[in-house]
């Protein structure tokens, strides 16, 4: 048995949060100990709550030492094998925390790396990440992009992201039409992510202009929230498109609204792998997407949907129209996309190839004592 302690430091629910909840529950399922750190008010922690052994800290800033201080005590308290810090923030406190821990000798860190974004070149970051023991990335892009990075080639691995795919199939469908008011025969394209800026909405909704010049009838869904939502809102209005775009804010039944779509689009500038894909996909739904990041190992162009380049607004409204055009093409893509996550994106895969890299590590550790 492997105890790994994990640390989330967000209040808000995104795909990394569900990614995080995911592992732990998956470890436990295998026979594995698993506690987790969470912020005390946050949503990871309110949903993990039965079952877990959970330790509430949440730091204020990235160098907040009474917050390491805190964990500290919890690692040299509870002598877990492996760390697994999930966020920025948590990479911080853990390295901080194991600095000051009085248990010798000092477990392993691993962190999670599920953003195509590069590391900051700043003193403290470069500190941080020279404390990970091995990075899990996301997606192959990712891997790629940390050792250009100059993190040595040894201390990266891939794991894929993966989703509970029995949870989604009991997910009832939602009669969107009649939730948000559409009329009865309108074809829904629907999007699902938070409203920031590398997702890339302002560029979903100037192609929901372009493609309702060819079919007017047809919605766009937008479920999330985010920083962007008054502009996106703004930019609607200035579009004349109030009908025909819909801003749903968070949906806590967002896997039901996805069984409504007809199809599912992802328009990001950047994107490590794109969990709500693996969602759609898992759902029977043919995907239209960029070329940003992970989502190429996602999606297979022209077999479970379209991709097309980032911030392109006239291939993306194209993509979509072609889809909009043809059921035929939508339902073998969306069968082909089911059968894809099936095979390589299950949560039971992912907690796997997660345990053996923490098996892999926690050797590495003890050979090196001896």
């Amino acid at each position: 048995m492997i105890f790994s302690l994990h640390i989330d430091t967000a209040r808000t629910w995104r795909g990394g949060q569900n990614q995080v909840l995911l592992t732990v529950l998956g470890l436990r399922a295998l026979g594995h100990r698993a506690a987790l750190v969470a912020h005390a008010e946050g949503e990871l922690r309110q949903r993990a709550q039965e079952g877990l052994e959970l330790i509430p800290i949440a730091p204020k800033s990235e160098m907040d030492l009474a917050a390491a201080f805190k964990l500290a005590r919890v690692v040299t308290r509870l002598q877990p094998d492996v760390i697994h810090a999930h966020d920025p923030h948590a990479v911080a406190m853990a390295s901080l925390a194991l600095s000051m821990a009085s248990r010798a000798p000092r477990p392993p860190l691993v962190v999670a790396r599920r953003v195509d974004f590069h590391l900051k070149e700043n003193a403290l970051s470069r500190w941080k990440y020279r404390q990970a023991d091995r990075f899990i990335c996301a997606s192959n892009v990712i891997n790629a992009m940390l050792v250009h990075d100059g993190v040595p080639l040894e201390r990266v691995v891939t794991v894929h992201e993966g989703i509970d795919l029995a949870h989604i199939d009991a997910a009832p469908v939602a009669n969107i039409h009649q939730d948000l008011w559409l009329p009865h025969q309108a074809p829904v394209v629907g999007n699902v992510a938070a409203l920031v800026p590398h997702k890339g909405q302002r560029h979903l909704i100037e192609a929901a202009a372009l493609v309702l010049r060819q079919v007017p009838d047809a919605r766009f869904i937008i479920a999330g929230d985010g920083e962007l939502r008054e502009s996106l809102t703004h930019q609607i209005r200035e579009r004349h498109l109030e009908k025909h775009v819909i801003l749903t804010g968070f949906r806590p039944d967002v896997l039901s609204l996805l069984k409504g779509f007809d199809f599912f689009v992802m328009s990001s500038v950047t994107e490590g792998l794109g969990t709500s894909i693996l969602d759609a996909m898992a759902c029977g739904k043919a995907v239209v997407a960029t070329t940003a990041g992970g989502i190429p190992e996602v999606v297979v162009d022209g077999v479970t949907g379209l991709l097309v380049p980032p911030r392109d607004d006239h291939a993306l409204a194209d993509a979509i129209v072609k889809l909009l055009r043809d059921p035929d093409l939508r339902r073998r893509m969306g069968e082909a996309g089911l059968a894809r996550v099936q095979e390589h994106f299950s949560a039971e895969r992912m907690v796997r190839d997660t345990v053996a890299v923490y098996e892999q590590i926690i050797q590495e550790s003890r050979g090196e004592r001896h």
